[in-house]
């Protein structure tokens, strides 16, 4: 078993692959099958698969969710912490803050496309702590 938090330092909103990072951890745990848990350790921000080879679907998730949740303070009474607030911890709260991911002959057992990403919904960038929780043989 093997448990590490990885810090993240975000650029504002957008998706950020933690893919490397997470299969780094996995290396060091000499774990060849099992399972991987990566939980995010905040509410204004999500852990998501996803593709990872065209750019374009990551614009297109990020303009899709900025109309389906818009910045606008009138419609939220949560705004001490800033107009994008609120719209982020909805955010959060409609995608997720944890994957769990197979572990298969020592690597992650994802999809061709898939990449594992932070998505930072707060418009300024923040430091994110994921916590890596692989367990197995």
């Amino acid at each position: 078993m093997r448990q590490q938090t990885i810090a993240l330092r975000t650029s504002g909103k957008k998706l950020h692959n933690i893919t490397s990072q997470v299969s780094a951890v996995l290396a060091q745990s000499g774990i060849t099958t099992g399972l991987c848990n990566v939980f995010l350790r905040h509410t204004s921000a999500s852990l998501i698969i996803q593709e990872n080879a065209d750019p374009d679907v990551l614009a297109d998730l990020e303009t899709f969710f900025s109309k389906l949740i818009p910045e606008d303070a009138s419609q939220y009474r949560h705004t001490f912490e800033g107009v994008d607030d609120m719209p982020s911890h909805i955010r959060s709260a409609l995608t997720k803050t944890s994957e769990t991911i197979p572990i298969s002959n020592g690597k992650l057992a994802l999809g061709t496309w898939q990449g594992i990403f932070v998505w930072e919904h707060r418009n300024l960038g923040h430091t994110r702590e994921v916590l890596v929780h692989i367990t197995g043989c």
